[in-house]
């Protein structure tokens, strides 16, 4: 396998300095202590330029690092001891000076690059990230590589991908595309849904449900409502149906769940010995009861009848969905509804609507986790590159921090009754599906002053991050969440200009991402 660059000749048609001594510590290194005593293979073209191909046994060391005006730059290592010519790199929202060695290229049409990073599926093989470059951070770095180098190919070899002349004849290619990012607006909330009966016709149906998601998302829901509105917010309840229906319902649903909670009350003690499964749930179930929002007045005490309601819930939940059964964290989803409900069957039945929007988070494989932090770091970049540097340079740009966040939406982050407003404004699916992203984000920008210019390495981040719970304001952050969302709504990719030359082809093209059209970002 090889690595091969392009670089180009300076104005005076020499060649750039091939001894590179950044002068500093970079950022991040990938070494191998392994020598070999093979001399590098470098390539000349006669094309009036010149370029290097290394094949990867020989490659010693691979440095990224900054000047201190922030311009990126790599320095690859041979085993023979010398540095390969830098290869630099100009960010997306720096101004990139004039330079006869640039091409622009860009496709005739957008749809082409929407694909985006999402298509390369670096965690495809089910790993995890972060333990692979542990085991084997040269085969990792460098397979990751080979992804982003075949998308590129691939891209670049369409028939319509057109390749627009350079000013003056070079031999450095710069293919540019990014977000242009407009002022973020100032959001104001508004007051908790507290009217219910206008709302509804004389036989009991819901008269426009986008006007109630629109209110429960813009305020919430006032306490005294959330038992009768939660149950249409989470798919008990149709918002077609009228008072007469609903009663059938919840009859049809309790003679359904008491069927399955006697499945699992009626396995007597000889028969669990020999089903281990069912053994491990319940195992599991009364450990996280134990400790579910114990500070709940509904769940303190050890002999309190919310902690078996919770466990009962639980147990049933897996007789309805023997494919995923009971999964850590999900005690902490009941809690809350039952809370609110008061009632067995009318709780476990809300549950159930929730974990159709999350079960994929607590499947084995993960991948819906692995794909809403990727999903997040591109978001988190369009949004604030520098925050993403520093945490990059901090080996947390993989955002392993918020994988709790994500899983159980926050739940452990807030008090237990800003929890229940967070929830029934996610609930609402306003105003995109994948909003529960645009809060983390929200919570990460918040946190900006304290990461950036600190002495914070990734134990005191992961430190700091952990030690939010309970200490953020709601408030402040779903106004912040929806900035960000109406900020990005309005935001236009466009071609970026070149050596001051103005380019004009504005074009909304994105990328679907899980409900949320966010924009494509190529660096």
């Amino acid at each position: 396998m090889f690595c091969c660059f392009s670089h180009a000749q300076d104005e005076e048609g020499g060649v750039e300095d091939s001894h590179f001594d950044p002068g500093y510590e970079p950022d991040w290194a990938v070494i191998s202590t392994v020598k070999k005593d093979r001399p590098p293979t470098v390539l000349c073209v006669s094309s009036g330029e010149w370029a290097f191909s290394l094949p990867l046994s020989e490659l010693y060391s691979l440095r990224r690092a900054r000047f201190s005006l922030g311009r990126n730059f790599m320095v690859l290592t041979s085993r023979g001891g010398d540095p390969l010519p830098p290869l630099h790199f100009h960010g997306l929202h720096q101004k990139v000076p004039v330079d006869a060695r640039l091409f622009l290229a860009f496709p005739n049409d957008s749809g082409d690059v929407s694909p985006s990073f999402d298509r390369l599926q670096l965690l495809d093989d089910g790993s995890d990230l972060v333990s692979r470059f542990i085991h084997d951070p040269y085969a990792t770095t460098f397979g990751g590589f080979s992804k982003v180098t075949n998308f590129f190919r691939a891209l670049c070899t369409k028939r319509n991908f057109s390749l627009l002349k350079p000013w003056t004849q070079g031999s450095l290619s710069v293919c540019v595309q990014g977000v242009e990012l407009g002022p973020r607006p100032e959001v104001t909330r508004g007051r908790p849904l507290d009217q219910w009966d206008e709302l509804l016709d004389p036989e009991g149906r819901v008269l426009d449900p986008q006007r109630v998601k629109e209110l429960v998302f813009r305020g919430g829901v006032s306490p005294a409502l959330r038992k009768e509105v939660w149950k249409f917010l989470l798919g008990f309840y149709p918002w077609s149906s009228t008072r007469q229906q609903r009663d059938d319902i919840l009859r049809v649903k309790t003679d359904e769940y008491f069927r399955m909670k006697v499945q699992w009350k009626s396995v007597s003690e000889e028969q669990e010995m020999r089903n281990s499964l069912l053994r491990g749930y319940r195992n599991l179930i009364e450990r996280d009861v134990s400790r579910t929002d114990r500070n709940n007045t509904f769940f303190s005490g050890s002999d309190n009848p919310g902690l078996t309601l919770l466990h009962d819930g639980l147990m049933t939940y897996c007789m309805y969905n023997f494919d995923l059964g009971y999964v850590q964290g999900m005690s902490d989803l009941l809690a809350p509804l039952l809370f609110v409900t008061q009632n067995e069957v009318e709780s476990f039945w809300c549950l159930t609507g929730f974990m159709e929007l999350v079960h994929q988070n607590f499947e084995e494989s993960q991948e819906a986790m692995k794909k809403q932090l990727l999903q997040l770091s591109l978001l988190l970049r369009a949004l604030d590159p520098e925050l993403c540097d520093f945490l990059d340079s901090q080996d947390s740009g993989s955002l392993c921090f918020c994988f709790r966040w994500l899983l159980i939406w926050f739940k452990r982050e807030f008090s237990f009754e800003d929890i229940l407003t967070l929830w029934e404004v996610m609930w609402s699916r306003l105003p995109c599906e994948n909003f529960h992203l645009l809060v983390a984000c929200s919570i990460l920008e918040s946190q900006r002053g304290e990461l950036i210019g600190s002495d914070h390495d990734f134990n005191t981040i992961l430190k700091h991050i952990n030690e939010l719970t309970m200490k953020l304001d709601l408030h402040t952050v779903l106004c912040g969440a929806e900035a960000i969302y109406l900020q990005l709504a309005a935001c236009k990719v466009r071609l970026l200009p070149i050596g001051g030359a103005t380019v004009d082809q504005i074009k909304p093209s994105v990328v679907q991402m899980t409900g949320f059209n966010a924009f494509v970002i190529l660096t």
